[in-house]
């Protein structure tokens, strides 16, 4: 259910990442698992509030940061169809199905900017908050590796789509797995809750393994093509 983390291409402060953390995950984790019985919130009413903390939250970030992006509009969309089908009452598979739907867009969406100037690894590795792009651009040159280079940077893009295509299939077992109580109980919600506390190490420790090593494959790379070692081109 929680939306994405931060921007792409863009580094979030300790500050950002601990808000992030804080109105996505723990907030409506403790108000489905606790405050959603009758007792408290009520199922309806505790799943309408938990929810409300990643929208306001999402909302405010991009309307702070003044970067309406594809991927963190998404991430709110997310939030937004959880709601939805919760009210609606649909069975665990449907979320199952929104959970996949979601990194599964954002890695097509990752494939089919491979070879464009959008592509996600010059937004994400190759950008002048990280890498020495002028000093990388001539080094590439002086070495006539141009073509090689680009090479290098689409096949270091499949592995990110790789890491979405494994997310996608995580969120899909994570969803059947837990999700077993009908909609609308203080059970589903409490399941909601376990669900999205799970998604972080479940899904996103898998997926941030293959990222690094995927860093590590382009950055090896420009060593090889080039003989300059990367951290020569890393800003310090």
């Amino acid at each position: 259910m929680e939306q994405g983390k931060g921007h792409l291409g863009e580094q979030d402060s300790p500050k950002d990442a601990l808000l992030n953390l804080l109105f996505n995950i723990i907030i409506p984790v403790l108000i489905l698992s606790k405050w959603s019985d009758q007792a408290h919130l009520g199922p309806v009413g505790g799943l309408i509030i938990a929810l409300a903390f990643p929208v306001a939250y999402g909302t405010w970030d991009l309307m702070s940061k003044k970067k309406w992006n594809f991927v963190s509009i998404l991430g709110v969309v997310s939030v937004l169809l959880t709601g939805g089908l919760a009210l609606l009452k649909l069975d665990g598979f449907w979320f199952a199905v929104k959970e996949a739907a979601i990194p599964s867009i954002i890695g097509l969406g990752v494939l089919f900017t491979a070879r464009s100037k959008y592509n996600l690894v010059r937004m994400l590795i190759l950008n002048p908050k990280l890498i020495k792009v002028e000093v990388l651009d001539e080094i590439i040159k002086e070495n006539h590796a141009e073509v090689k280079f680009e090479k290098l940077v689409v096949r270091t893009t499949y592995f990110f789509v790789f890491s979405f295509v494994v997310s996608a299939v995580l969120n899909f077992v994570l969803a059947i797995v837990i999700l077993k109580s009908p909609a609308g109980t203080p059970e589903f919600n409490a399941e909601l809750g376990k669900m999205t506390a799970l998604s972080f190490p479940v899904i996103m420790v898998p997926s941030m393994i293959i990222l690094v090593f995927s860093m590590w494959y382009l950055l090896k790379g420009i060593t090889k093509m080039t003989g300059v070692h990367y951290n020569d081109i890393i800003r310090s």
